[in-house]
């Protein structure tokens, strides 16, 4: 794991103790100065940004401390830009078969500037925005601050959990001329991962209108099998040509702080537009950004695969405990991530569902309007954290909720 492993804690009756993953100690996690767990007071459990509680893998803390022992910290030199580049297109290759050129890769500090870059470049004030709904809230903020019209693309719950409502997909496309489809593949907050079906059925749409995708897959090595991550832009030619990929190491290794990000642009004439603006304009990644995920993506897969057992785990849980005790609430076991999306619109909340089971339950949850049109019944679980801490925070959310059905 690292050299700053957290003092050990009793593991959750039940659960198969795993070192690293189980062994999390909550002054450790309080004294962080991470969002998640800094702005809650001692009374409650945060369950709510998408960041993971566990130490972050060996590999990388040695590779920066590393570098800051040596003082490794100057002007990089890397006239081809950074390693990450070479790197992405590695990973693209054995992971999913799909064949990205390293020289159309370039770094930027996270998605949220990626986004807010390439509709600047892309689009202007008016253009519509394709976007599935629910979805991350900064993405819709994004939209409505840059005076991107969003148009929703709604996932819809069916008997086999969340799809993508491809009928509102092409009425909406057509009707409102949109120039970009926004598609975050693996989906946050559903979890749901697009087959390859799915994903050609969206590429056909693309196709038919000429438009730009933006394809979110941050979420992908997160994927829980059987099911599979395909990047969008391996497709065909006609999607590699259409689409921007923006992806991280920070969700799949818990390095959200690093500011790291990487995007393959599939356009010749945005990525010639883009490398036409003054090279500083956008900002540029820090040295220990690039190590930290440079190190993940060499060196982190053991600690990845042994994290994934532990979020499947985890997911079963939340899935299994909630069916049973709070059964009013609909959820699906999610296909990726580490975040479920729960649906408690039968249980008639009369007020925000969040503050009610902060109130209620002292537990913080994500959820509501923020997520988009008609999300303010639903609440996101982060799931990413111990045995034990997890089943405290699914105490907290059965108080708040299992005496609503009983009404």
């Amino acid at each position: 794991m690292t050299h700053m492993t957290p003092a050990p804690g009793a593991p959750a009756a039940g659960h198969r103790h795993v070192p690293g993953f189980d062994d999390l100690d909550r002054d450790w996690l309080r004294n962080r100065a991470g969002v998640k767990w800094h702005r809650v007071d001692q009374t409650v459990l945060p369950a709510w940004v998408a960041d993971m509680d566990y130490p972050i893998p060996r590999a990388v803390a040695e590779a920066l401390h590393e570098a800051v022992t040596y003082g490794d910290l100057g002007y990089p030199d890397w006239p081809d830009g950074s390693p990450l580049r070479g790197l992405f297109a590695e990973r693209m290759t054995s992971r999913y078969g799909w064949e990205a050129a390293p020289s159309r890769v370039r770094e930027q500090t996270d998605l949220i500037q990626c986004l807010q870059l390439l509709l600047h470049l892309a689009t202007s004030p008016g253009d519509a925005v394709a976007v599935q709904t629910p979805n991350y809230p900064p993405f819709l903020a994004t939209l409505k601050t840059m005076r991107r019209p969003a148009v929703p693309v709604p996932m819809i719950q069916t008997d086999q959990g969340w799809r993508m409502d491809f009928a509102a997909l092409a009425d909406g496309v057509a009707r409102h001329g949109c120039k970009v489809l926004l598609l975050v593949n693996p989906h946050n907050p559903t979890g749901r991962v697009m087959t390859r079906d799915e994903l050609q059925e969206i590429a056909a749409v693309a196709r038919r209108h000429d438009m730009l995708v933006i394809s979110d897959e941050i979420h992908s090595e997160l994927s829980h099998a059987p099911h599979q991550h395909i990047p969008f832009a391996s497709l065909s030619p006609d999607a590699a040509a259409r689409t921007v990929t923006i992806t991280s190491a920070t969700k799949a290794f818990n390095l959200a702080g690093l500011r790291c990000t990487v995007t393959h642009y599939g356009p010749d004439r945005l990525l010639a537009t883009r490398d036409a603006q003054p090279p500083d304009l956008y900002g540029t990644v820090s040295t220990l950004g690039v190590i930290g995920t440079q190190a993940a993506w060499r060196h982190g897969d053991p600690w990845q695969k042994e994290l994934l057992t532990v979020l499947d785990r985890n997911r079963h849980r939340v899935h299994d405990v909630l069916r049973e005790r709070v059964p009013a609430l609909r959820h699906w076991l999610p296909e990726a991530t580490y975040l479920a999306w729960l649906d408690v619109r039968r249980l008639r909340l009369t007020e925000d569902p969040v503050q009610y089971v902060l109130r209620r339950g002292k537990v913080l949850l994500d959820g509501g309007e923020p997520f988009g049109p008609e999300s303010g019944g639903y609440l996101r679980l982060n799931f990413a954290t111990s045995a034990r801490v997890l089943d405290e925070v699914l105490d907290g959310v059965v108080t708040a909720l299992a005496p609503r059905q009983e009404r």
